[in-house]
């Protein structure tokens, strides 16, 4: 079976070249397609918390309510 196909090779040998020449510029066609991010995204994940509180200020809010939420969920 190898001895076969290492024949073919041999007296076929253009051919081989031919399709191995086909094969690597089908894959440099295809990786210039891929879809691919070089750049990672290192940046830490991040929530935003909208919170209301009835008779606080923004401050308040903030310092009473949205401070303590975010210290426990970190």
């Amino acid at each position: 079976m190898f001895e076969k196909l290492i024949r073919f090779s041999i007296e076929q040998r253009w051919l081989v070249l031919l399709a191995a020449l086909a094969m690597g510029a089908l894959g440099v066609f295809n990786y210039q397609k891929l879809p691919i991010d070089a750049v990672p995204d290192i940046t830490n994940v991040q929530v935003q918390i909208n919170t209301q509180a009835a008779g606080y200020s923004p401050l308040e809010t903030e310092q009473r309510v949205t401070y303590p939420i975010e210290t426990v969920m970190a």
